[in-house]
């Protein structure tokens, strides 16, 4: 069994590398080789923390694992990020943990990984201003993973906190491109793509905000109440989803498919999308939607990448059985 150090995955995992293998494991999820587990995500009562665990296997690997974590919200002050979590790989063959990987770096990677490739299929070939609502610390991976999928020119901020918004706009400066920060509301109407991530759990960008031929990848909700957009701008955009079980319950489409605004037909798997089997946006005037929850299946292909490329640096740790 190995062990896999956060330094080890911050040292030698690239973005890129990540988008591949989560782009790979979402079209394994809509052919039906790959099935992530139900998810269990709960309050602790303790700490303010939300914890959990995500799971699945995917028979293309084939590889099994789950990932164990959460939020800590008040980690930050401790000089730790919010974020904390590990992966456990098990061998589909016998059922023998094969490695431990930490995963708070790479869960920041996997879940920029998910945005992105939703840009690369949904938003226009020609949207160029680039939007985020949130200024935490998953939103500088957000950000340049997108830039990555567009020749975006113009970076366009809206957070809560005005010095987390110039962090961030400082953190970016070397993309040498212009970057405001606007309310939620300007941010909105100016942005060709917007990326949501942030733990609210009420509606901030409002349906009337968001321009015909907009990309919207809201990555914050992943817990029962959580949302960050109105319900009528879910209920008027095409939708794709990483999980439709998952986004109905626990994702973006929770409130509008509680109000009985949509169905779950009504939303397309982003691996059918990368597959071919359904279409993504139709025309430059849809709004497309992504609705991230993050899976289990995330994070044990960006887990199996890591090792691999722990092993092949000579950083993998074997651990005694």
């Amino acid at each position: 069994m190995f062990y896999i150090s956060e330094q080890c995955v911050i040292d030698l995992v690239p973005q890129n590398r990540v988008t591949a293998v989560i782009e790979a494991v979402y079209a394994a999820m809509a052919s039906g080789e790959a099935a992530n587990f139900p998810v269990v995500r709960e309050r602790l009562g303790y700490a303010d923390a939300i914890f959990g665990f995500k799971s699945g296997m995917d028979r293309t690997g084939p590889a099994l694992g789950v990932k164990a974590g959460g939020l800590w919200p008040g980690n930050r002050a401790r000089g730790l990020a919010n974020h904390q979590s590990t992966v456990l790989l098990f061998d589909c063959d016998s059922g023998a943990p094969m490695a431990l990987v930490r995963g708070t770096f790479l869960t920041a990677l996997r879940t920029a990984a998910a945005s992105a490739i939703s840009i690369r299929h949904l938003a226009r070939p020609d949207a160029r201003v680039l939007g985020i609502l949130g200024a935490g610390g998953q939103a500088e991976f957000q950000m340049r993973a997108a830039l990555a999928e567009r020749a975006f020119s113009r970076l366009v901020i809206a957070a809560r906190d005005p010095a987390r918004g110039e962090a961030l706009a400082a953190a970016l400066a070397d993309t040498d491109l212009p970057i405001s920060i606007q309310s939620a509301e300007d941010m909105a109407r100016m942005s060709d793509v917007i990326i949501t991530v942030t733990p609210s759990f009420s509606a901030v960008i409002e349906d009337g905000w968001v321009r015909p031929g907009t990309h919207l990848a809201c990555m914050g909700a992943d817990t029962k109440g959580k949302q960050e957009v109105d319900a009528h701008l879910v209920a008027r955009a095409r939708l794709f989803v990483d999980e439709p079980a998952q986004a109905i319950t626990l994702g973006e489409c929770q409130h509008a498919h509680a109000a009985g605004l949509i169905d779950t037909a009504a939303l397309t798997p982003i691996g059918a999308v990368i597959n071919g089997t359904q279409h993504g946006r139709l025309s430059a005037d849809d709004i497309t939607l992504f609705d991230s929850t993050g899976v289990g299946l995330q994070d044990v292909a960006a887990a199996r990448l890591a090792v691999a490329l722990a092993q092949a640096a000579g950083r993998a740790v074997e651990l005694e059985d």
